[in-house]
């Protein structure tokens, strides 16, 4: 379903009863209402980024929910479309905190290709209806895939922004990773804790501490 070692790691999933029924419920949404991403976009965080070359994970809540914005990667929008607030402030805390210049688009392709993971919780959404997906049954998918992240030997960064995102702090146990939480980028909290927060450099430090190559952020 996802075409990488992603498949492994979910084949558990995949051949339950649960997500056999949930995959059914998601069908039917798409046969019946305008959800975003496109069904092609749902796996393109873990189609972008695989288990083995994961050095990075921020997680994110649902998809946009306006016309072309989801494109199956937590905060990142297509091309072409007008950079969402959240998104800018991420860009303008790059700025300040490592001094890249600040992109013109929203599309964050690339960072996934870097091995960064960009997870949203809920990995679809009703047209013009956000958090319309919450609870019936993605969290259980992605919050498994936190969990096997956990798992992993080699130490990754947990990026955590917001409330929501924090709530998944109890998943991560193990103590060779790195979590780093602040307020949300949003408009409405980011002068309370996210900007000035340096995730960025706080990331390439640790993975160069950890003699891991570090993320390229330019965009």
């Amino acid at each position: 379903m996802i075409g990488n070692d992603w498949d492994i790691i979910l084949s558990k999933i995949y051949v339950s009863n649960g997500f056999k029924k949930f995959i059914k419920i998601i069908n039917h949404e798409y046969e019946t209402k305008t959800i975003f991403p496109k069904k092609s976009h749902i796996f393109n965080a873990l189609k972008l980024t695989s288990y083995k070359d994961t050095k990075v994970v921020i997680v994110g809540q649902d998809p946009y929910h306006g016309e072309n914005e989801a494109h199956g990667l937590s905060f990142s929008v297509q091309k072409g479309i007008k950079i969402p607030p959240s998104l800018k402030n991420i860009y303008k805390e790059i700025k300040d905190d490592i001094g890249l210049i600040e992109p013109n688009c929203g599309d964050l392709t690339k960072w996934a290709k870097e091995g960064v993971l960009l997870l949203n919780s809920v990995l679809t959404v009703v047209k013009d209806k956000p958090a319309s997906h919450k609870n019936i049954g993605w969290e259980r998918l992605t919050d498994y895939i936190i969990k096997k992240l956990n798992e992993k030997k080699e130490p990754i960064v947990f990026i955590l922004w917001g409330n929501f995102a924090k709530s998944k702090k109890d998943l991560i146990t193990n103590p060779h990773h790195l979590i780093i939480t602040s307020s949300h980028p949003s408009p409405f909290s980011a002068n309370n804790g996210f900007f000035g927060s340096k995730p960025f450099s706080r990331t390439n430090d640790f993975l160069i501490k950890n003699k891991i190559k570090p993320i390229n952020w330019q965009l």
